[in-house]
């Protein structure tokens, strides 16, 4: 109940009128009790005082007599109003000054205190002195009552005169004056409760509102400004809380966009990441990360587990940006790079390790090797025998016969031709990797483009004795392409099939339509492909006997680019199941092709 702003307020306040009210109570009780205690001795003063030594002269006349004390007796009567004597709460006596005894007074001797006070002590010694002037008028805290011994001296007589207050009267003061206290306390006290409480109210309400807006801001609720109700201290906070709310609000706006971005980033890049906390223990992996690595890297995994044989955790915490450390990691049939660095210098930071899959990498490298390789070899070959040839010429002049020396320009210029061959598909291919190579897409018969292809190379496939034959039993639709550049594959599919098939093989080109397809098999039943070599024969270069190509003039790139040109018109060449010796070629083209691959010659 207490803890609430409101009711310490209220407390607060009420404690504080509370104490202030008790003190101004007791500081009047005290000052009616001084005043009470100042005037009773004023007023004696004002009869025994230095400018009553007229009065006081009396009275020690009036000791000096034979019945002195009832002279003192009968002064001090007649003076009764001058001392305040009221015979209830205020009496005087007349005692011996030697002894103290009671002589007589305005009351018995019982209503003298039960033991002697400072005051009459000190009259009683001066009397003993000879000193009349020393009145013992001292207030005695405490007491209970007030008191004033005043010696009289006369010759050898001695009398104390002893005025006694009871303070009756202040006790019926005080009583009277106390319930007005507790009343005005009450009152007070009331008073102070509402006024304390709207104050209080005053205060915590804003502050109470400023306390909802903040728990709606922890709620992530930034839509509900604070009304400002003034404008004194309390509303210039509640408008800067509302524009602290909104800069908060846009602050994590921007903040949710980025991670939104970073979320995106993380969820489809290419690149593996795997996020480590400062124990080693896995908090994020992406999809690309579990996929390289060939198994479900859940959170909670260890870096020990993962990485450990690359570079021990702690090594990689200590590095220093912008360093890192890297290497190799083999995944199945995959290589991955793996680069690995601290994220944090914050106690709060780990490692993070993004991952490379290089196989591709390693791959093509390895082809680059065995291509310039390749490139190198069949580029020599023909060049050595050019310089042979051309050096036998030159040595030999005139001992040459002419048919002899014509037939070496023969052999020098089909390797020349050669040479031409290999370097003109080089730069074929060249074209087509750097997609430098446009392709010219027309509506043409497909039909017309196989019929085309097969009567070109009739005369080729009659000199080597084959039996060739085109056979379609349905109607071919036109489709979209580069006719020229499909004839070229048409062309090597079916030269290739005459080149490798023994003197009067034979030879079957069929074509058909399948779905939004059309395709082009040629059949044939020469030397064939062994099924090690089935992968690789659209590679560059790649040869099965390669004897056998270089006799037949082959640089083993006809396939490469017949593959190249079939990819960029999305169709496919694959070498289907053949039975018996021989070999399958199909060609799959689409009918119609993407948008933006149409073209108009």
């Amino acid at each position: 109940m207490f803890r609430s702003l409101h009711m310490k307020l209220t407390l607060i306040m009420l404690l504080l009128i509370l104490s202030l009210m008790a003190a101004v109570s007791i500081f009047l009780t005290a000052s009616v009790n001084s005043f009470y205690v100042n005037a009773f001795y004023r007023q004696l003063d004002s009869v025994f005082g230095v400018d009553q030594r007229e009065f006081v002269a009396d009275l020690r006349s009036a000791a000096g007599e034979a019945d002195g004390a009832e002279r003192l007796r009968e002064r001090l009567e007649a003076n009764a109003g001058l001392l305040g004597i009221d015979y209830h709460t205020r009496n005087f006596f007349v005692l011996d000054g030697i002894t103290g005894a009671y002589l007589t007074g305005s009351d018995g001797a019982e209503a003298l205190p039960a033991d002697p006070s400072p005051n009459l002590l000190s009259a009683r010694l001066a009397v003993e002195r000879g000193d009349g002037s020393a009145v013992g008028d001292e207030s005695v805290p405490g007491a209970g009552y007030m008191d004033a011994a005043i010696p009289i001296l006369a010759g050898d007589r001695a009398y104390i005169l002893y005025i006694l207050d009871n303070c009756e009267t202040l006790s019926g003061l005080n009583r009277q004056l106390f319930p007005i206290i507790l009343q005005a306390l009450v009152l007070g006290l009331v008073i102070a409760a509402g006024l304390s409480f709207l104050l209080a109210k005053t205060m915590a309400g804003p502050i109470e509102k400023l306390t909802a807006g903040a728990e709606e801001m922890a709620a992530g609720r930034f839509d509900k400004p604070l009304p400002v109700e003034s404008a004194d201290e309390i509303g210039t906070l509640t408008g800067t809380f509302n524009e602290m709310a909104g800069v908060l609000q846009s602050t994590l706006a921007a903040v949710e966009n980025e991670r939104n971005k970073l979320d995106t980033l993380f969820l489809h890049m290419t690149d593996g990441v795997v996020a480590f906390d400062m124990s080693g223990t896995v908090i994020h992996c992406n999809p690309a990360a579990t996929e390289m690595l060939r198994r479900d890297v859940e959170p909670g995994w260890s870096y020990a587990g993962l990485f450990q044989d690359i570079a021990p955790f702690e090594k990689i915490l200590s590095l220093q940006r912008p360093n890192y450390a890297e290497g190799e990691l083999v995944a199945g049939d995959r290589t991955l790079e793996i680069l690995l660095a601290p994220f944090s210098d914050q106690a709060l930071g780990g490692v993070l390790a993004v991952l490379h899959d290089v196989t591709e990498h390693h791959r093509n490298e390895e082809r680059r090797k065995e291509f310039v390789a390749n490139v190198s070899h069949e580029l020599r070959t023909p060049l050595t025998n050019v310089r042979s040839y051309a050096e036998t010429l030159r040595d030999g002049e005139g001992d040459i016969p002419t048919d002899t020396a014509n037939g070496f320009l023969d052999i020098i210029i089909s390797e020349t031709d050669r040479m031409t061959h290999i370097v003109q598909d080089l730069l074929i291919l060249s074209r087509l990797d750097a997609g430098n190579t446009d392709m010219a897409f027309t509506r043409f018969s497909f039909r017309e483009s196989i019929e085309s292809v097969v009567r070109s190379n009739a005369l080729n496939a009659q000199s080597r004795g084959h039996e060739m034959s085109f056979v379609c039993g349905e109607e071919l639709p036109w489709i979209e392409g580069d006719r020229s550049r499909l004839e070229q594959v048409m062309m090597n599919i079916i030269g290739n099939a005459i080149k490798y098939t023994p003197d009067g093989g034979h030879i079957r080109v069929s074509a058909g339509v399948q779905e939004a397809q059309v395709w082009m098999d040629v059949w044939d039943d020469g030397i064939g492909i062994p099924e090690a070599s089935r992968s690789r024969i659209f590679e560059r270069f790649y040869r099965v006997d390669k004897a056998r190509s270089r006799e037949s003039g082959g640089t083993g790139l006809g396939l490469s680019i017949a593959w190249e040109i079939v990819q960029r018109h999305h169709g496919s060449l694959s070498l289907p199941p053949h039975e018996g010796p021989g070999t399958t070629v199909r060609l799959v083209l689409p009918i119609r092709q993407r948008d933006e691959r149409r073209r108009n010659p």
